[in-house]
C-alpha cells in the first residue's frame, strides 16, 4: 500500500511539474475567454521580419518577447516590473497574432476553429445559422473590441458572451475576414445558397413605406444585383472608387451616344 501511495504520489508531482513547464502561448491560449485566439508557431514569431515596427508600439518589447517564447532573461527583473512585462505579453501576442491568421497556415488554423462554430452564428432569422468570423474595425490597438462579421448579411456584431468584449479588435484586424471568405470558397457557396431575403414590417397586411420613420432603415445596405448589368457594376465598385475624371468620360460616352 505505501509503495503505491509513493508511485501515486510521484505521479502527481510529475503532472504538476508539467502543468508548470506549460509554454506561455498554450496557456494564454487556453485562458477564459481567448477562444477565439490560435496558437502562433514559434517559427512565425522568431522571424524578426515578422515582427517589424511592433517594437516602437509595445513597452518593454524585448522583456514581453521572451516571456512569449519562454526565454530566460539575462538579468532579473524586478518583481514591481512583472505585470506591467506580462501586459506587454498580452499586446505583443495580440499583435503577433493580427499578423499570423494573415498567413496561410494561421488561415487554415483559423478555419478549423470556423468549422466548430467557435465565432458562434448569426442572430439574424434570414442568415440560417451563418458561421461568424471575428473581426476588428481598426489596426490600431486601444480604440475599439473585436467585432463578429457574418458573410451572408454583410454586417458585424457585437459578442453574445460578455467574457470576449476585453478582447482588442486590432489583434484580429480588419483584413482577416475577406481574406479569409476568399481562400475558403465553400462559404461563398453556402452564401449563395441562402435565400436573400429582407424582413418588412406590415400592418393589418400592408407594407409599410420605405420612407416612413418606422420602415426598413438602410435597405440599400441589403439589396442584391437583380441582372446582370447591376453585378457588373457591383463587381467593378469592388476594386475601384469612381473619380470625377471617369464620371466626367462616362457623361460624355453617354452624351456621345
Amino acid at each position: 500500500m505505501t509503495t503505491n501511495r509513493i508511485v501515486e504520489s510521484d505521479q502527481m508531482s510529475q503532472e504538476s511539474g508539467s502543468d508548470e513547464e506549460q509554454p506561455w502561448i498554450q496557456e494564454y491560449c487556453m485562458m477564459f475567454g481567448h477562444e477565439y485566439f490560435v496558437e502562433v508557431s514559434n517559427e512565425f514569431i522568431e522571424d524578426d521580419f515578422n515582427l517589424t515596427g511592433l517594437s516602437s508600439i509595445v513597452p518593454f518589447y524585448r522583456e514581453a518577447l521572451d516571456m512569449i517564447l519562454d526565454y530566460q532573461p539575462d538579468y532579473q527583473i524586478k518583481s514591481e516590473s512583472l505585470p506591467i512585462i506580462h501586459h506587454s505579453a498580452e499586446l505583443l501576442y495580440g499583435l503577433i497574432h493580427a499578423r499570423y491568421i494573415l498567413t496561410k497556415p494561421g488561415l487554415q488554423a483559423m478555419a478549423g476553429k470556423y468549422e466548430k462554430a467557435v465565432f458562434g452564428t448569426c442572430l439574424r432569422v434570414h442568415c440560417e445559422g451563418m458561421y461568424l468570423l471575428p473581426i476588428g474595425r481598426y489596426d490600431q490597438v486601444g480604440i475599439e473590441t473585436v467585432r463578429l462579421y457574418c458573410p451572408s448579411c454583410n454586417d458585424i456584431y457585437l459578442p453574445s458572451s460578455s467574457k470576449y468584449l476585453h478582447i482588442d479588435g486590432a489583434f484580429f484586424g480588419t483584413s482577416f475576414a475577406i481574406l479569409f471568405v476568399n481562400m475558403f470558397n465553400e462559404i461563398q457557396r453556402r452564401v449563395n445558397l441562402i435565400p436573400k431575403q429582407i424582413f418588412d414590417l406590415k400592418l393589418f397586411g400592408f407594407k409599410i413605406n420605405k420612407i416612413a420613420p418606422s420602415g426598413p432603415r438602410m435597405k440599400w445596405l441589403r439589396q442584391y444585383p437583380t441582372n446582370s448589368a447591376e453585378e457588373e457594376e457591383l463587381q467593378r465598385c469592388k476594386f475601384e472608387i469612381p473619380t470625377l475624371e471617369t464620371e466626367s468620360e462616362t457623361d460624355v460616352k453617354m452624351g456621345s451616344d
